[in-house]
């Protein structure tokens, strides 16, 4: 795909039928790239050392009491920032069940309205229908990934409390076995691909705790741009002596423009 772009990129038609040729490639391009809005890339380092029979799908609002436990374990086990390293079976079972529901409330089709929203100011909800919780899933069916993306309001930090609707990409998590393999991108793709393709957006953004360097990191690789700091945030935090605080942090608003797209590398 990026051959066929730096070809195209390099014509100057002059005659209809060379116009037209250009047209047809173009077109044949943008087929590719949609076919593959889910696929894993064919080529890059995270490819060589991807597990065999990978697969990104959609949830389409089943599977979330199995993404709930598996969130529960790759995300808040050991959470930046002093999260304990073990779970006792009370903080898991609290988190679960709250995760849960927050992703039946998020992700779940005509479910009706849910309780046991995780405190804090970044929880998150969605305005609309348009929202997504995409999976990754091994050679055994098993959830090892997920990255969710919903119309949410997105504050401005602009002084006046103000907000604007937009695609907000969130719950981004891979089991530890699984990283550094390439997958976090994939997930971070496809949602972005939602945003894109199905809603129309042209910018996609994401809160981040500024704590958490690893993921700010990947973000800022794939393209991703910090606009605001908010450190009056609160988020959870298990810790090791069995209790689930509510404590401070700083939570980073980064933001993509994901609607250039190939005529956008083609002629911007």
């Amino acid at each position: 795909i990026h051959c066929l772009i730096t070809y195209l990129k390099s014509q100057r038609p002059t005659t209809n039928f060379d116009k037209m040729r250009t047209i047809l490639l173009a077109y044949l391009a943008i087929c590719i790239t949609t076919t593959a809005a889910f696929a894993p890339p064919a080529f890059g380092l995270g490819a060589l050392f991807r597990p065999p029979n990978i697969k990104i799908i959609k949830s389409d609002g089943s599977r979330l009491d199995e993404a709930g436990k598996f969130f529960v374990d790759a995300f808040w086990t050991g959470k930046v920032g002093g999260g304990a390293d073990t779970l006792s079976p009370k903080q898991a079972f609290q988190l679960e069940r709250q995760q849960v529901a927050e992703f039946s409330k998020r992700y779940r089709r005509r479910a009706a309205k849910q309780s046991g929203r995780l405190p804090g100011n970044y929880a998150g909800q969605s305005l609309d229908s348009s929202s997504e919780l995409v999976l990754c899933v091994n050679g055994s069916d098993e959830v090892i990934g997920c990255a969710g993306v919903e119309v949410s309001r997105i504050k401005k930090m602009d002084g006046y409390d103000s907000s604007f609707s937009g695609p907000l990409m969130s719950n981004l998590a891979i089991s530890r076995k699984y990283r550094r393999k390439g997958l976090a991108e994939d997930l971070v793709k496809a949602a972005e691909n939602i945003a894109r393709r199905e809603w129309g957006y042209d910018d996609c953004y994401l809160y981040v705790e500024k704590r958490n360097t690893p993921a700010i990191k990947l973000y800022q690789k794939l393209g991703y741009k910090s606009i605001w700091e908010d450190d009056s945030a609160t988020t959870l935090l298990p810790t090791g002596d069995g209790r689930i605080a509510n404590g401070k942090t700083t939570i980073v608003c980064m933001k993509k423009r994901i609607g250039a797209g190939l005529f956008g590398n083609l002629f911007g």
